[in-house]
């Protein structure tokens, strides 16, 4: 019986090696790809930074030929008194602001008249309505609201009719 515990101690032991350098190659393997997956995070991390701290960058470059259309307009309005070149420039301004914001898929969330809603709409106050069929009804929009593609950004703050 002994003979055979002699013969097969050489096999377990090679086995043991055997097993041994697979522990040691999957711990290998495991430790490269622990750091290579450390590095993406860090990697993407980094960029996401990079891409929240340059965002604005567009909207601020749209941003400069209106600030530069209304310094010419402060500039030119010194030194007239007709006041329909004044609201024509300030309509021009205004519509090119707008386009900046549409460009930027911001849209204004619409309220007069519209049925309240509390995912895009904030009562300030209510009043008696005449008529059933106004209840719930916005009467009055205070500010007007607004969206960046489907997410409120800003709600509008209205008047419903109770």
């Amino acid at each position: 019986m002994s003979k055979k515990k002699n013969t097969k101690e050489p096999e377990m032991e090679e086995q043991i090696e055997i097993l041994m350098a697979e522990k040691a190659d999957l711990n290998d393997r495991f430790l490269r790809l622990y750091s290579e997956f450390e590095n993406y995070k860090k990697r993407t991390n980094k960029e996401k930074l990079d891409i929240i701290a340059t965002a604005s960058e567009k909207v601020i470059t749209g941003l400069l030929p209106i600030i530069d259309d209304f310094e010419r307009a402060i500039k030119h309005n010194q030194n007239t008194d007709d006041l329909s070149t004044l609201k024509e420039g300030f309509e021009l301004i205004y519509n090119k602001f707008m386009a900046l914001l549409k460009r930027f898929d911001v849209e204004e969330i619409k309220a007069l008249g519209e049925t309240f809603d509390t995912d895009l709409h904030e009562a300030v106050t209510h009043f008696p309505a005449q008529y059933d069929e106004e209840k719930g009804i916005i009467m009055e929009v205070t500010q007007k609201g607004y969206k960046l593609k489907e997410k409120v950004i800003r709600f509008a703050k209205v008047v419903v009719a109770n």
